[in-house]
């Protein structure tokens, strides 16, 4: 319990300035995109801040990556739109408060399917992720983060640019947070710069009396981000299997979502700080953190790749900075609401677009002519998925699945075959690479089964038989030698060769030469 509990990791020396200063920076850019991503679905505000602050709380005692910030995603919040029109569909009476209680639940279950994939140690398929997948995610994800910023310099509730002075004004404020931000540690470190720059802008904005737009802009008419404590929210649905299957689906997509996008940014954090985070550990308080949102009136969320770079950035390492960013936004919510309303947009603006700059792989551009013409196709396609659909776990998926066959199709190349013929007349095939379901092909193209003499053998020593498809070819290679009264050996099959056919017995039937390396036993 100890390890979990460990709040200000006692284990490695802490800069409680540092973590502290950091934790505050982000609690103010958690705010504004809590609140837009609650109101994707069309949430309450509320509702986003609750859940940022429960999962921000949460992970950070309890996650496998100290540094990393979690809370609510727009990745988590766009499955919700499809939840609430099946909902609607299904029940046309359906009132805002039954749908919350609907999410709620689907939160828990998401919850509870993250748990498991943490007991069951899932969370370390992750690093199977290739490195032109995470490239592409990385600078899909910064263009992500830089677009979506471009809706602020709109008039509210239109796509029209802001007109004259208005224009001028957020375009002077968000360049002169990014100056701040690239220039003051040049100077010095003492302070976070994002900080600094939010705190310059706003005293200038509210000081002067700018007219520009502020975090209330972003809130709807009659909305507010005051709020007390988290209410209890015990979802009030009916327990029946319509139910479970309604909501069952969208769940295991927001478990998916949320443990593609919180294992990927743990792995680019690890990268950042040159540590290595626990995947499995990080299931575990990602699934624990969601199942509390669900019963504290939040819609879930999962880590935050542009809030966990800002505190990185900063120099934060431990777990206090993401506790005092979740305790900074329930300050925020319960005390300050109406000064952090009055915070100008165009300095959180510029410190994401900052964000932006600072996540994309720059250095992914030098590799174009270096990397294989497959890792740029994967590179380019995932950032390109990412960036246009917003859906991370497709993105990551499909570049994994391409990269997956990428990969087969150049070891099903592989494979060759040396000759020879001994002093009794024997055959010899050496086979050289995999023989696993895409080089079956080729692997049975090799052999001159006409002209062959009547025994031969396949010699396995600088092979291995990887899959059922390799077994197959064996045994079809196999059948056709017997066709013309010929006999074929196996030699130097490795142990798991071996398991392979001693599991495919009911269905091959092949021949493994006595061999005194290997000390495989005579087969039939």
């Amino acid at each position: 319990m100890k390890k979990y509990l460990n709040l200000f990791d006692f284990s490695q020396k802490v800069n409680y300035r540092t973590e502290i200063l950091s934790g505050i920076t982000v609690a103010f850019a958690l705010v504004p995109e809590a609140i837009a991503f609650a109101l994707i679905p069309g949430f309450s505000p509320l509702t986003g801040l609750y859940a940022a602050f429960v999962v921000a709380l949460i992970t950070s005692i309890l996650g496998g990556r100290p540094g990393m910030i979690s809370g609510a995603t727009g990745a988590v919040a766009v499955i919700f739109i499809g939840l609430i029109l099946e909902l609607k569909d299904n029940f046309p009476d359906i009132t805002p408060e039954t749908i919350l209680n609907y999410v709620f639940a689907t939160v828990i279950i998401a919850g509870l399917l993250q748990i498991l994939a943490g007991v069951l140690k899932l969370g370390k398929f992750i690093r199977l992720v290739p490195h032109p997948v995470m490239f592409g995610f990385v600078n899909g994800l910064a263009i992500i983060i830089f677009m979506a910023q471009f809706p602020n310099f709109y008039e509210k509730g239109t796509t029209d640019l802001l007109s004259g002075s208005a224009f001028w004004t957020m375009l002077g404020l968000t360049i002169l947070t990014m100056v701040i931000i690239w220039g003051f540690p040049k100077i010095t470190k003492a302070i976070p710069s994002s900080l600094l720059a939010i705190v310059v802008v706003s005293a200038i904005v509210i000081g002067f009396g700018v007219d520009t737009r502020t975090v209330a802009d972003t809130i709807a008419a009659g909305e507010s981000i005051k709020g007390g404590f988290p209410p209890l929210s015990i979802p009030n649905i009916p327990l029946s299997l319509e139910t479970f299957k309604i909501i069952f689906p969208y769940a295991a997509i927001v478990a998916g979502v949320g443990l593609i996008e919180s294992l990927l940014t743990l792995n680019i954090i690890d990268e950042i700080t040159d540590t290595r985070g626990s995947g499995n550990k990080e299931c575990i308080a990602q699934g624990t953190a969601n199942i509390f949102s669900g019963f504290l009136s939040g819609m879930g969320g999962c880590a935050m790749i542009g809030q966990s770079l800002i505190n990185t950035s900063a120099g934060a390492r431990a777990r206090l900075s993401g506790i005092t960013a979740a305790i900074m936004l329930l300050v925020f919510i319960m005390f300050g609401s109406s000064v952090i309303e009055r915070l100008p947009m165009a300095a959180l603006v510029g410190l994401m677009f900052m964000v932006a700059i600072g996540t994309f792989e720059w250095a992914s551009f030098k590799t174009f002519k270096k990397m294989p013409t497959s890792d740029v196709v994967v590179m380019v396609l995932v950032t390109l998925i990412t960036a246009v659909t917003h859906n991370l776990a497709i993105a990551v998926l499909l570049g994994v699945i391409i990269s997956a066959l990428a990969y087969s199709w150049e070891n099903a190349k592989r494979i060759r075959a040396r000759k020879s013929i001994d002093e009794n007349g024997v055959k010899i095939y050496e086979i050289y690479g995999p023989l696993f379901f895409g080089s079956t092909s080729a692997f049975g193209e090799k052999f001159d089964i006409i002209n062959d003499p009547s025994d031969v053998i396949i010699d396995f020593q600088e092979s291995r038989v990887a899959d059922m498809s390799g077994i197959e070819a064996l045994n079809k290679i196999t059948e056709r030698y017997a066709k013309v009264g010929k006999k074929v050996h196996l030699k130097h099959l490795s142990k798991d060769c071996k398991r392979l056919l001693a599991n495919a017995d009911a269905i091959i039937e092949v021949n493994v030469l006595e061999d005194p390396t290997y000390k495989v036993a005579v087969g039939k």
